[in-house]
């Protein structure tokens, strides 16, 4: 199942790095990388895009610990101990917009939603013990099999979610850009200051700055309206 979006291009990217010739099909063969091309799709959605990274960033500290305790390049993970939820809590807090992230999304919710989207698939992203509450990601859907060979995706789904978060942050950076512009919107001419306003008002700004542009053209528009009485108006 393949929902094309922009952000889809730059997964396939990542893919034929990695795999070349064979990216389709491990695309195709990974409930876990069209999961995430589900989740990246706000990269370069609209102006209303408002996403979360909670599900991201679980997937994506396992996938770390998968890759630093040297599992990647070895077949012994069932032996591993699991990590520690304080650290993955921790390392989720360190990573950009995550300092206020929860436990929620360790604990059940990217599992919840990864079933939501995989109903049938007997699988989930995360294992854990809850009585020493270890974690572990699951290893079936990292690694993927393709004309009897097994390629392991830790390194590209690590990379995927690094590629998304950066596009969030280049989004953050444009919004303080615009914001910057606004307070000197009255410095420009009119014209100047119009076009300016239209192109903050295009399908793919950031909603908070969707938001702000639309406050401040309808209490401009309003502030001299006597507002019961065009509603009288209308009604009678």
């Amino acid at each position: 199942m393949t929902n094309n979006h922009q952000f889809t291009q730059v997964i396939f990217e990542m893919l034929n790095k990695y795999f070349d010739k064979n990216a389709e099909d491990i695309f195709q063969n990974s409930p876990l990388l069209q999961y995430l091309n589900i989740k990246t799709k706000s990269a370069n959605k609209g102006s209303k895009s408002r996403p979360s990274l909670g599900n991201h960033y679980a997937l994506y500290v396992l996938v770390e610990d998968y890759i630093n305790k040297g599992f990647y390049n070895q077949k012994n993970y069932e032996d591993y101990e699991g990590a520690r939820f304080s650290d993955l809590l921790r390392r989720q807090r360190e990573l950009p917009f995550g300092e206020k992230l929860q436990n929620h999304a360790l604990n059940h919710r990217l599992n919840m939603e990864f079933t939501k989207y995989f109903p049938t698939l007997g699988q989930k992203p995360i294992l854990r013990d809850l009585e020493t509450s270890r974690y572990w990601i699951n290893e079936n859907l990292l690694i993927i099999k393709v004309a009897k060979v097994n390629y392991n995706i830790a390194i590209v789904i690590k990379e995927i979610i690094d590629a998304y978060v950066n596009a969030r942050q280049q989004s953050f950076r444009d919004f303080m850009s615009y914001c910057d512009e606004l307070l000197e919107i009255e410095n420009k001419d009119n014209n100047e200051a119009v076009n300016f306003i239209k192109s903050l008002l295009r399908p793919n700004v950031d909603a908070r700055v969707f938001e702000i542009t639309s406050y401040g053209i309808l209490k401009t528009f309003m502030e001299n309206k006597n507002i019961l009485g065009l509603f009288f108006r209308r009604a009678y």
